[in-house]
């Protein structure tokens, strides 16, 4: 009877895992789905973006099962193992469980290391050297941002040919700022004082304006730190590079 009892037992804790998981699975689901929806990429507006996407992706979807194995294992518990009205007996008495205290420590590690790679490679791809980078450099201050090209060349907004490799050369005036575009998916912190320039790189990869924003707080008017990113066709690149040119050096431009 004792055996019959313990089989019983089990077939019922079986049971309650299987159905415990199925909820967890589907609650995975909706959840990660429901996050995507509310709330939404930017535009992938360079190749990069596509990688850094699949990377965060992977993160949301992590998030949305440890979030439901935790939440629904603990619901389920309350609904089905809830005290009955009359049942004042107390619960069956456990001390543990090894396969699950197991599981408990090698599954976080698991996931650190599978994060840890994807992290490396995702970083190691978007930072790779391209050939024929077009150089722009980039100064934050209180409260703007200037752009220098080749042949010196100054400007308040950032003007890029699309599908052109670019390589931003980074450093701050006066106090911390964070360079930001979103639909680039780069973002890069600036230190005044530093000797080395930081460096973003990245490709252009669909025509349009953007916004590089400001990302840390640098005082007063810091809301207000923002400057026009605009991606443009070859044509209309050298059309502009040349108006620009031609207001400091008219033989240049003529080039």
């Amino acid at each position: 009877m004792h055996d019959s009892h313990t089989s019983k037992k089990s077939s019922s804790s079986t049971r309650h895992f299987i159905n415990a998981g199925v909820l967890v699975i589907i609650s995975t689901i909706v959840l990660n789905w429901l996050l995507d929806r509310v709330l939404p990429f930017p535009p992938q507006a360079s190749t990069q973006s596509v990688i850094i996407d699949q990377l965060f992706r992977y993160h949301v979807l992590l998030i949305a099962f440890l979030f439901s194995l935790v939440v629904v294992f603990m619901l389920y518990a309350l609904v089905v193992f809830r005290r009955r009205e009359g049942d004042d007996g107390d619960g069956d008495h456990f001390e543990g469980n090894t396969t699950l205290e197991i599981f408990w420590t090698t599954a976080p590690m698991v996931f650190v290391i599978i994060f840890a790679y994807l992290g490396i490679t995702t970083i190691n791809k978007v930072t790779q050297v391209q050939e024929n980078e077009a150089v722009v450099q980039v100064e934050g201050f209180q409260w703007g941002w200037s752009f220098t090209y080749p042949d010196g060349m100054v400007t308040d907004e950032l003007v890029l040919q699309n599908n052109v490799p670019v390589k931003l050369e980074l450093r701050s005036k006066d106090v911390l700022h964070s360079f930001w575009v979103p639909a680039f998916r780069v973002k890069q912190d600036l230190v005044p004082g530093e000797q080395n320039m930081k460096e973003i790189r990245f490709t252009p990869s669909l025509e349009g304006e953007y916004t590089v924003r400001c990302a840390e707080f640098c005082g007063l008017s810091h809301y207000s730190m923002r400057k026009n990113v605009r991606v443009v066709s070859e044509t209309a690149y050298k059309e502009w590079y040349n108006q620009e040119l031609a207001k400091i050096n008219p033989a240049l431009a003529k080039k």
